[in-house]
């Protein structure tokens, strides 16, 4: 059973950084996309980044690109969403997903293994 373990949320000002840490356990993920995914209160989960863990190919949503970056820790089986420049719309419950096929998609329903969550409150 694969499971997803998101870390590193938290309270920060505007222009600030954080790093989110999704700890992976379960399977060997060389063939799998990793992906990060935001939510907030009434309106639908949003396509953040990716990365395909065998070639470490990337994608990122306009709204984040030049200023988050995924990467992943093979020997800890960790995939990291660094964040820097946060803005108060960057605030959202941020989660980490997992995809069987190393296509990268944008669509919270091509993953099949999700995290429970972590928080990201940006302050103005």
């Amino acid at each position: 059973q694969v499971q997803l373990v998101e870390s590193g949320g938290g309270l920060v000002q505007t222009g600030g950084s954080l790093r989110l840490s999704c700890a992976a356990s379960g399977r060997a993920f060389s063939s799998y996309t990793m992906g990060w995914f935001r939510q907030t209160s009434g309106k639908e989960r949003e396509f953040v980044a990716a990365l395909n863990w065998k070639n470490s190919r990337t994608r990122y949503a306009d709204s984040v690109k030049d200023r988050f970056t995924v990467s992943r820790d093979n020997a800890k089986n960790t995939v990291y969403l660094q964040m820097n420049s946060l803005k108060p719309e960057d605030t959202a419950l941020y989660y980490c997903a997992a995809r069987t096929s190393d296509v990268i998609t944008t669509s919270p329903g091509g993953y099949i293994y999700w995290g429970q969550g972590t928080q990201v409150t940006v302050s103005s």
